[in-house]
């Protein structure tokens, strides 16, 4: 049972584009590989042509994999959501209690999430503590280094 995820434009497009370059790029290159093994003779002793056959079976496991992600996504519009509260899509400005240090992340879906341009998953221990969340709440984060608190100065779309 798959579950619905939220993209932005932009990461539903980029999973289109890496669909089809595995369907007609990548599926014609295996395809290719395994013509050109097969020419050489017997298959039962032919190594590349087992690497390829092996090749075009993660292949089309990740095709599989890549149509059920698309289908159960769907391009989330921002402006159809208030910014009282943080939702996936949101951009949060925090501040660590018990330091003045300051952060905006971004909640994204887990395929988009990019943490050096502050893209976070909402799967993620911090996107789901601060999802749901007002401006001057405090999300207590449980995380691998222990228990952080983080105040919601700002929420933008």
């Amino acid at each position: 049972m798959s579950t619905t995820a939220y993209y932005t434009e932009e990461g539903f497009r980029k999973l289109q584009e890496e669909l089809h370059r595995l369907k007609t790029v990548d599926r014609a290159h295996i395809s290719q590989q395994i013509a050109e093994a097969r020419d050489k003779g017997d298959l039962s002793e032919n190594a590349e042509y087992h690497a390829a056959k092996e090749d075009q079976g993660l292949l089309e496991a990740r095709i599989a994999k890549m149509e059920e992600v698309l289908s159960n996504a769907r391009v989330f519009d921002p402006e159809q959501v208030e910014n009282d509260k943080v939702y996936i899509h949101s951009t949060v400005k925090v501040k660590q209690m018990g330091s003045q240090m300051e952060r905006s992340f971004t909640l994204v879906a887990e395929s988009e999430a990019d943490i050096r341009s502050g893209k976070i998953s909402v799967s993620s221990p911090i996107g789901q503590g601060l999802l749901g969340k007002r401006v001057k709440e405090v999300a207590e984060i449980k995380t691998p280094n222990g228990t952080t608190k983080f105040e919601v100065l700002e929420i933008t779309r």
